[in-house]
């Protein structure tokens, strides 16, 4: 096993329907995903909060400093080359952290040499493959905004439907979400672009389309990580997974 698999994720508002946790639970999933996809890797315990300032207007929401995120990635990573690993792979459920990371990038490659390093920051690629997915499977791609939308809401029916309130459904903000807008939410606060902290409108959700958003943002994943020429991972068809969805240290 040389490979190690960092979830990050956030606990912050979803709107009235989804609980803090979301984007560490999805993270969960998402890196055991990813995990057997690439061969036999480790799946590190997710880090379950985030860089989130722009949420703290709204009850419940943690945020990380940039750079206390940047040092808890380091820490986790730190001694893997020391036990054989060759490279580590960091991916984000949460789309506020990939600013951040890409402001770290570089300095946690040179500080975690000789383990290769490779951070997926396209949140913008994610949220164009939750709105092909959503459209090709229901037509709804316009509901797709990128928080506490109908593609989170789906990825949660799959995977913990039992944590989705459905009587509590809202429209968020549906008007284009491009770098001006989250410019905005970033500097002033999501409150400033949706009162509810929606971006998006989660009615529609189905827990088949939350399958099909976690297929695809795995592939998207993977394929980004080979094409960083990356050393191969061992062949095998298992995965091992430090973490439940407590984030609790578990036996591999």
């Amino acid at each position: 096993m040389r490979t190690a698999v960092l979830p990050l994720g956030a606990t912050e508002q979803h709107g009235p329907h989804l609980p803090l946790a979301m984007d560490a639970l999805h993270a969960d999933e998402l890196a055991v995903r990813i995990a057997r996809r690439l061969g036999n890797a480790l799946v590190l315990p997710t880090v379950r909060v985030g860089y989130s300032p722009h949420h703290l207007g709204f009850a419940g929401s943690l945020s990380l400093r940039s750079s206390t995120l940047e040092a808890i990635c380091e820490d986790y990573l730190g001694p893997l080359a020391g036990y054989g690993f060759e490279r580590a792979i960091i991916f984000s459920a949460h789309i506020g952290n990939h600013p951040v990371m890409r402001e770290f990038e570089q300095r946690l490659k040179r500080n975690l040499a000789p383990l290769s390093v490779a951070l997926f920051t396209d949140g913008e690629s994610i949220i164009d493959t939750w709105r092909r997915c959503t459209e090709q499977s229901d037509g709804l791609g316009a509901n797709v905004g990128g928080h506490a939308d109908i593609a989170e809401t789906a990825v949660l029916l799959a995977l913990w439907p039992e944590q989705v309130r459905s009587d509590a459904f809202e429209c968020g903000y549906t008007g284009i979400v491009d770098s001006e807008l989250l410019g905005r939410a970033f500097d002033e606060g999501i409150h400033s672009v949706s009162p509810n902290g929606i971006l998006g409108d989660p009615r529609g959700a189905t827990a088949d389309l939350g399958l099909k958003c976690m297929e695809a943002v795995t592939s998207l994943i993977v394929e980004h990580t080979d094409a960083r020429g990356l050393p191969d991972a061992e062949s095998g068809p298992t995965a091992t997974d430090m973490t439940n969805h407590s984030g609790d240290l578990t036996s591999p």
